[in-house]
C-alpha cells in the first residue's frame, strides 16, 4: 500500500492522493472512516472526497459508490491498482485536515482510504516536496513532523515514511509549514516539539523545558525512575512529536501512539518577557496548555496502551462504544494537573484551584443527578460530542466527573491503606499496565482492560472487593463522598454564594442584552417558564416604597437585576421569544440557597502526602 501526498491546490485546499495497491482483491472495496480514534462522534471524512477515478496499467477501471464511505473497483485480482483523488481541506482543528499557503496538517483518516482485506500489510506514505514549495522564494522553506517512521526523506522531512498497518498510518498526523521546532530528551528519549503560528515574543525554550518536565514526570510515574531498559525502551514509545497549532481563539488536542496534535490560543503562549521579569507570574492561560500536554502524553499511556477492551480493533465503519471512558479521559484527566504539580510547574494552591474548578463544574451540572458516568461514556456520540442547550440537564462529563471518580478512589486507597502499607491510585494504574500491557499483548503495543480488571486490580492490592463503590460512582448517581475525602486529606472546604446566573439557573450570554442560552433543571428560571433562545429585555419590580421610583426597568447585563430588584422577593420578567414579548413571574432565589465550593489549604504536610511530594 503506498499512499502519494501533494499540494494539488493551495489555494483552494485540496490534497491530491494517489493510492497505489500492489495485490489488490477482484472488485477491490476501498472506504474512508467515518470518526477518529479519541473523538468519539461520527464526523463523514469522505464528504470532502471529490473525483476518484482508477488504472490498471493503461486501462480506467470504473469506481462505484457503495455507501457514504465506500467504493468498489472493477479491477482484476493481484495486478497493481491506482486510485486517484482529492481531499478538501479547511477544518482548523486536531481532528481532519488543514491546507493553505501557510501550513498544511492532516490525519490518515481524512486523506487515506483503507483497502478491504489489507488493513495489517505495510503501507507507505509519501510527501511530495515539489508541490508544496511556496511560489514565493522569499518565504521559509515547509518542514515536515510526524511521528512515522521515516524510509528515505530531505532535510525538511518529505519523502516516504512506513507505517506496519494502516492502524498505525491514520495514527500518526502529519505537521508540515514553517513551524517553530525544538528537542529535548526525556529519560533518554528523544522528543520534538514544533509549533506553528507563533509571534516573535514567543519563549520556545521555557516550553521545552516544562514540558520536558512534564514528560519526566509521566515517565516515572508509569515505569520508576529506569524509563529506559538496557535492551528495549520500557516506555510504549521510542520517539514522541508534540504538534501545538497556535490561532487567535481555539483549545485542544488528540491523543496519538508517538504523537499528539494540540490548539491554544495564541495568547497563551510563553513570552522571552517572562524571563526576563523578576516578578512574572504563569498565566492561567499558560497553566491551561501545559495540563493539556501533560493530559494527552499520559494517553500514550492510558488509552493508547491501556485501552479498553471494545478498542482492542476499531472498526472505523461506525460508532465504537464503551463504558470506561470515564476511566480513560477522566483518569487522565485527574493526573493531567497532578503530574503538573509533581513537576513542580505549579504550587499547592493552583492545583487546588484547578480542582475546585473541576468539582464546580460537575456540582452545578444537573446532567449528574439522572445520567451515570459509565452512561455518558457509552453514550458520548450523540451526548458529549453532540451538546445542545439542554446537554447540562441530561449527562454529564465523563472527563470532569470521571476525575472525581479518580480522586475519591485515590483518597479513600490513601486514607485506609492496607496493612500499615500505603496504597494509592498510582499502584493501581501502573499494576493494570504490568497486567494489561505485557506479554504477547505489549508487543503489539495494546493493552485491551474491562472494567473487571480495574476491580480485580484493587481487590488484589487491598484485600477487598470495591465493586459497591463502583456501584455507587460509576453506575450510580448519587453524589459523590468529595467533601469528607478532602477534610480528612487536609483541605477545607468552603461554601460560598454562588453567582447570580447559577442561583437563578441560567447560562446567559450578554452582549448589550442578555441571551438565555441554558436553562438548568429545577432551578427558579426552570419553575418561572424561561427557555433557551429567549432575550431577556426587562424586569417589573412591585410594591416600591417611594412612588417616584419606576417599576419596570430595561436590562442590559444579569447583574442589572439584583439592582432594580431591591428586596423584592419576584419580579416579573419581560422576555422576547420568536419576536413576540412574555411576561415571567419569577421568585428570588436566597443568596444562600445556592452555593458553590472553594477549597482551601488546611493541613499541607496531608496535602503533600496526598500530592505525591
Amino acid at each position: 500500500m503506498h499512499y502519494r501526498i501533494e499540494a494539488a491546490d493551495l489555494h483552494a485546499h485540496l490534497y491530491g492522493v494517489t493510492l497505489t495497491i500492489a495485490q489488490p482483491a477482484a472488485n477491490q472495496r476501498v472506504s474512508l472512516p467515518v470518526w477518529i480514534a479519541g473523538s468519539y462522534m461520527v464526523r463523514e471524512f469522505a464528504k470532502q472526497i471529490t473525483g476518484i477515478s482508477a488504472r490498471q496499467g493503461q486501462r480506467a477501471v470504473a469506481v462505484h459508490q457503495l455507501d457514504k464511505s465506500t467504493w468498489a473497483v472493477d479491477c482484476k485480482a493481484d495486478t497493481p491498482l491506482t486510485l486517484n483523488y482529492q481531499v478538501h481541506a479547511h477544518d482548523d482543528s486536531v481532528r481532519t485536515a488543514w491546507l493553505t499557503t501557510q501550513r498544511g496538517f492532516f490525519n490518515g483518516t481524512s486523506l487515506c482510504l483503507q483497502a478491504e482485506g489489507l488493513a495489517d500489510v505495510p503501507h507507505q506514505l509519501e510527501l511530495v516536496a515539489e508541490s508544496f514549495k511556496a511560489r514565493d522564494k522569499t518565504r521559509t522553506p515547509w518542514q515536515v513532523a510526524t511521528g512515522l517512521t521515516p524510509i528515505k526523506v530531505d532535510r525538511q522531512g518529505f519523502g516516504t515514511y512506513e507505517a506496519a498497518d494502516y492502524d498505525e498510518l491514520v495514527d500518526c498526523p502529519v505537521e508540515m509549514g514553517a513551524f517553530w521546532s525544538g528537542s529535548f530528551k526525556a529519560c533518554g528519549i528523544q522528543h520534538r516539539f514544533v509549533v506553528a503560528g507563533a509571534t516573535p515574543a514567543f519563549n520556545g525554550e521555557r516550553l521545552l523545558r516544562d514540558s520536558q518536565k512534564i514528560c519526566e514526570t509521566a515517565i516515572r510515574f508509569w515505569h520508576g525512575n529506569s524509563g529506559r531498559g538496557s535492551k528495549r525502551s520500557a516506555t510504549p514509545h521510542k520517539s514522541y512529536v508534540f504538534m501545538l497549532n497556535a490561532v487567535a481563539d481555539g483549545y485542544g488536542g488528540l491523543e496519538h501512539r508517538n504523537s499528539t496534535a494540540l490548539i491554544c490560543n495564541r495568547a497563551d503562549l510563553p513570552r522571552l518577557s517572562d524571563d526576563t521579569a523578576k516578578e512574572a507570574k504563569q498565566s492561567d492561560g499558560y497553566t491551561t496548555l501545559l495540563g493539556l500536554i501533560s493530559h494527552e502524553y499520559f494517553h500514550t499511556w492510558s488509552i493508547k496502551g491501556l485501552r479498553p477492551a471494545e478498542f482492542a480493533r476499531y472498526d472505523y465503519t461506525q460508532e465504537n462504544y464503551t463504558q470506561l471512558l470515564w476511566f480513560f479521559e477522566g483518569f487522565t484527566s485527574y493526573y493531567d494537573d497532578l503530574l503538573l504539580r509533581r513537576a513542580g510547574l505549579i504550587d499547592d494552591a493552583q492545583y487546588l484551584k484547578l480542582l475546585n474548578k473541576t468539582t464546580n463544574q460537575v456540582l452545578q451540572t444537573p446532567g449528574r443527578e439522572v445520567h451515570s458516568v459509565a452512561q455518558s461514556s457509552f453514550e458520548a456520540w450523540t451526548k458529549y460530542y453532540r451538546q445542545d442547550a439542554n446537554s447540562p440537564n441530561l449527562t454529564v462529563s465523563y472527563y470532569t466527573k470521571g476525575a472525581l471518580v479518580a480522586l475519591c478512589l485515590d483518597l479513600s486507597l490513601r486514607l485506609h491503606g492496607v496493612k500499615n502499607h500505603s496504597v494509592s491510585l498510582d499502584n493501581v494504574m501502573r499494576a493494570l499496565w504490568m497486567r494489561c500491557c505485557t506479554g504477547k499483548g505489549r508487543e503489539k503495543g495494546l493493552g485491551p482492560m474491562t472494567e473487571a480488571d480495574v476491580l480485580a486490580v484493587l481487590k488484589e492490592l487491598t484485600g477487598r472487593s470495591w465493586a459497591p463503590e463502583f456501584k455507587a460512582w460509576v453506575h450510580g448517581t448519587r453524589e459523590l463522598p468529595l467533601e469528607k475525602l478532602l477534610s480528612s486529606h487536609g483541605v477545607h472546604v468552603h461554601h460560598d454564594p454562588a453567582q447570580l446566573a447559577q442561583r437563578l439557573g441560567l447560562r446567559v450570554a450578554q452582549d448589550h442584552a442578555v441571551q438565555i442560552k441554558t436553562v438548568l433543571s429545577g432551578s427558579a428560571a426552570h419553575k418561572a417558564g424561561f427557555a433557551p433562545g429567549d432575550e431577556w429585555l426587562g424586569v417589573e419590580v412591585a410594591g416600591h416604597a417611594s412612588a417616584q421610583t419606576a417599576t419596570a426597568w430595561r436590562i442590559k447585563k444579569l447583574d442589572d437585576l439584583l439592582l432594580f430588584a431591591g428586596t423584592a422577593k419576584k419580579v416579573r420578567a419581560l422576555i422576547s421569544r420568536d419576536h413576540q414579548l412574555h411576561h415571567l413571574t419569577l421568585a428570588l432565589p436566597d443568596a444562600k440557597a445556592n452555593s458553590t465550593w472553594r477549597l482551601a489549604l488546611g493541613n499541607s504536610k496531608l496535602v503533600q502526602q496526598w500530592l505525591g511530594l
